[in-house]
């Protein structure tokens, strides 16, 4: 089945003392192009998210925005030493009682020391390392989801390219079935022209024969309209490609124009010209959803 270029996936998810979202936007472009909006201190991992792309999409044009929010801060980045705390305690006692003093010993006496808390905080490395193993998985799960999106909307233009197949086809079909008469009244009416001067002696009959012979070769169309019917399921039969087949339907509607112009300008006849441009406009249709096809 074909897949769009067009759509839009979220993911989020926390490691430890961070949380990651990830958004993708992607629409059409003719190749593969990523651009990356992240913290500064995370942005050696752009790659990373450059390659989990295009390992997962063949083309199209992607915005990548990365939010992270670190849940470290919000925690008491401290601990108590009791080894510290016991021995100024001690200290306190033995001060106390050789100062003759009977007040009791607390907290704000022995905060007053250095060493009863220590700070405990994770060095930069860690903190980077939980923030992008968070992004990674929000990146996964956001890629997921627009390669979810991108598949629905793909069944969708899959869809719309069948109704517009099948209008052409209908066309096509009226076209054939017009065709023979159409070459036959020209013939007739040729010959009903020269009738008229069929009297005069200088008149070529086998010239009138062969010419009647070319015009009929010029009014033809039948390579054309087969050729178009071949088109048309070559086209089909590429909705139905399991790799991404864009550029192919691209050919095969330029090949599909092709005959269509050609049918048109070798038509001298209004049915077969209305046919013509109605397809014309399918194809025109055609043309510009084929540009979402991945």
């Amino acid at each position: 089945m074909i897949h769009s270029m067009t759509g839009f996936g979220r993911g989020s998810a926390s490691r430890a003392g961070a949380t990651a979202t990830v958004e993708i936007k992607s629409v059409n472009k003719r190749h593969h192009d990523v651009s990356v909006r992240m913290p500064g201190n995370l942005a050696e991992k752009e790659s990373a998210i450059q390659t989990a792309l295009r390992d997962a999409f063949e083309r199209g044009q992607f915005t990548v925005y990365i939010d992270v929010e670190s849940n470290l801060d919000t925690t008491v980045p401290y601990r108590v030493d009791p080894a510290a705390t016991a021995t100024y305690a001690n200290l306190l006692r033995d001060l106390r009682s050789a100062a003759g003093i009977e007040a009791e010993i607390t907290l704000d006496d022995l905060l007053r020391f250095d060493g009863v808390l220590t700070e405990e905080r994770p060095d930069d490395d860690e903190l980077l390392d939980e923030a992008w193993a968070a992004v990674e998985a929000a990146a996964e799960e956001a890629i997921e989801a627009l390669a979810t999106m991108r598949a629905q909307e793909g069944e969708a233009l899959r869809d719309d390219l069948e109704n517009r197949l099948r209008a052409i086809e209908k066309d096509l079909q009226a076209v054939e079935d017009r065709a023979p008469e159409r070459v036959r009244e020209h013939q007739q009416r040729l010959r009903d022209r020269l009738a008229e001067i069929m009297d005069d002696e200088r008149i070529d009959n086998d010239r009138i024969e062969t010419e009647i012979a070319v015009l009929a070769d010029k009014l033809d169309i039948s390579e054309e309209c087969v050729r178009l019917r071949s088109h048309v399921d070559m086209f089909r039969e590429s909705l139905a490609d399991d790799e991404p087949s864009g550029r192919k339907l691209k050919f095969i509607t330029q090949e599909i124009h092709r005959e269509v112009n050609t049918i048109g300008a070798k038509a001298n006849d209004p049915s077969i010209s209305g046919c013509g441009v109605r397809m014309k406009e399918e194809v025109e249709k055609i043309r510009e959803q084929v540009r979402n096809v991945e």
